[in-house]
């Protein structure tokens, strides 16, 4: 029993570890950027509330990477010698600093779009940082590792969403002298930019995973149609889906959750057709795009046969009943989950992570009907935390070992999109849930929705062995 918690403890003050806590903070310091605290500047610039919620739509970048982690996967970059991974995470870490200089050159109370340019910007070069990390994270050390890693993953990514948060917040009200002054939010993000020197700096200083991979073998000028395709592609997606408003009849929470899913699957129908389009009058080669998306898929599906839909049912659903997330005790709790997965198993980790998720909202329900003091908040709050930690450390874990080693970043990326769409789309409607039921029954509610769940994760540990 030592021996396994040396071990344990070993592999958690791992080099490989440590790197990934540095990877981890460089991951989770730029998405606050694009939500809470760009949202709070914009309305101290004198944006209006329906104008802030427009910029939610760079949130599309995070939810959909896996359209463009086939490039990520497939692609040299011509400054390959750094790594395959390495040159991407390099160069997706260089493009946040610039778009995080771009933006605090900018001030929306005069030149909106510039400053929604930049969202965006942060946005896709952060999404695209995240799928190359995911993909180094698991080529960089075997499926006994991952607890730890995933683990010091979260751990860095919540302590950069404090600081990206909270602390630049504070940054602000400490340059604040009064009045509006976008110079204020300037050297916000330019603070913020320069910490995304840890990143940089420990991705010059780590090795490249040692897996030998098949890469695209097309030439420069078919690599940048490709790209070119792509890009064009992504812009119908955006154009399509900000463009499909949801008509005035529609009132009811579930009527508009339904009417968002066939906003994202028309929008990604529209994109999907501009690809064949291109694959049919050969500005695509057939061969390369069959390469980058269908085998990915087919691949996956040829392991698992028919329980892979089974499975991608559970990713979709894991986290719907975990929708509110904090930060000191998630990280606790994603430390606990990591050490639960390397030492009880991904399977049983998953499941009681997915059953103290669906139980802590219970806790809810009881403050909702209770007369709870301020204590009995702070119990219920850090016990949703700590349980919303382990089971999405848990579930990273899952996520690593369904991943083939061939098509690390499209299919991680693709599992990980899953498991946030389902939920962040839930989650927009949970106010008019709430207004409906009741914040009791809503909460009574999202832990019922954990019970499939349970389900899924039975039937499907009893059908796929999944290496531990």
């Amino acid at each position: 029993m030592k021996n396994r918690k040396k071990k344990l403890i070993k592999e958690f003050l791992d080099l490989k570890s440590i790197r990934m806590l540095f990877l981890g903070f460089s991951s989770g310091l730029p998405i606050l950027l694009v939500f809470s605290t760009l949202s709070v500047w914009l309305v101290k610039a004198g944006i209006n509330r329906a104008t802030v919620t427009m910029f939610s739509w760079a949130g599309l970048a995070y939810s959909f990477k896996f359209i463009w982690s086939p490039l990520v996967d497939n692609f040299k970059l011509p400054f390959g010698q750094f790594g395959h991974r390495k040159s991407w995470l390099l160069l997706s870490q260089i493009f946040i600093v610039i778009s995080l200089i771009f933006i605090s050159n900018t001030d929306p109370s005069m030149y909106l779009i510039a400053t929604a340019i930049g969202a965006i910007m942060i946005a896709v070069s952060s999404a695209t940082q995240d799928i190359v990390i995911d993909a180094y994270r698991i080529e960089s050390a075997s499926q006994q590792m991952q607890g730890a890693l995933s683990s010091m993953y979260i751990a860095g990514y919540r302590v950069a969403m404090l600081i990206a948060g909270a602390g630049s917040l504070y940054l602000a009200s400490f340059f604040e002298s009064g009045d509006y002054n976008v110079e204020v939010w300037k050297k916000v993000y330019l603070i913020m930019a320069g910490l995304m020197l840890v990143g940089i700096l420990t991705t010059i200083f780590s090795p490249e995973p040692k897996i030998k991979r098949k890469i695209s073998l097309l030439t420069s000028n078919d690599q940048f149609r490709f790209l070119i395709s792509f890009i064009f592609a992504l812009f119908i997606f955006i154009l399509t889906y900000s463009q499909l408003v949801p008509p005035l009849v529609l009132e009811s929470p579930i009527q508009k959750f339904l009417f968002t899913f066939l906003k994202i699957f028309l929008s990604l129908l529209f994109s999907t057709l501009i690809i064949l389009i291109f694959i049919k009058i050969n500005i695509i080669p057939k061969n390369s795009a069959a390469n980058a998306y269908l085998r990915p898929i087919l691949e996956f599906t040829n392991r698992y046969g028919k329980t892979a839909f089974l499975i991608l049912i559970l990713i979709g659903l894991y986290r719907i009943a975990d929708i509110v997330m904090g930060v000191v005790a998630n990280i606790f709790g994603g430390l606990v989950g990591g050490y639960s997965s390397i030492k009880y198993g991904t399977i049983k980790a998953l499941f009681f992570g997915a059953l103290i998720a669906a139980a802590s909202n219970l806790l809810f329900a009881w403050l909702a009907i209770s007369n709870a003091s301020i204590n009995s908040l702070i119990i219920v709050i850090t016990a949703d935390n700590i349980s919303s930690g382990f089971a999405g450390a848990a579930f990273v874990v899952y996520l690593s070992a369904l991943t083939s080693i061939k098509f690390t970043a499209t299919q991680y990326a693709l599992f990980s999109s899953l498991m946030i769409l389902i939920p962040k789309v839930l989650a927009g409607y949970s106010g008019s849930i709430v207004n409906i039921m009741g914040y009791s029954n809503f909460y009574i509610f999202t832990a019922i929705l954990g019970i499939p769940v349970l389900i899924l994760i039975y039937i499907i540990s009893k059908i796929v062995h999944i290496n531990e």
